[in-house]
């Protein structure tokens, strides 16, 4: 081989490792980044769609912490809703809706205060 075949390899191994270290940091940044948002402590989107959708079994308040009352409104719909043919059912699904507009509705900052550090439990 030529000094410049040499040359010319040892430089494309350099802009290898280059590239590699240039996407590892990117990688890594990237990484942080998503970390931070999974691990952020305001649930406000989270809980507020669930409540829209699948409000009446509760679960965004098992998302919030708020165990006692996910039961309640599971039990509510679940056994009170037979029960009642339904009329309860309805009822609960309408809270769960309810509060689901009224936690997106709010500023990130206030649903914080109020709902996960108030521990505020209905609406």
């Amino acid at each position: 081989m030529s000094d410049e075949e040499k040359d010319l390899g040892d430089k494309a191994k350099d802009a290898a490792k280059e590239f590699a270290e240039e996407a590892k940091e990117t990688a890594k940044e990237f990484s942080e980044g998503v970390k931070e948002t999974l691990n952020t402590d305001n649930k406000k989107i989270l809980a507020g769609i669930l409540a829209i959708v699948l409000g009446g079994f509760g679960i965004h308040k098992f998302i919030l912490g708020y165990t006692k009352e996910g039961i309640i409104m599971l039990v509510a719909t679940l056994i009170l809703g037979v029960v009642t043919c339904g009329i309860a059912g309805w009822i609960v699904w309408i809270v769960g809706l309810i509060e689901g507009i009224i936690y997106l509705t709010k500023s990130d900052e206030e649903f914080y205060n109020t709902y996960q550090v108030g521990k505020k439990s209905w609406f």
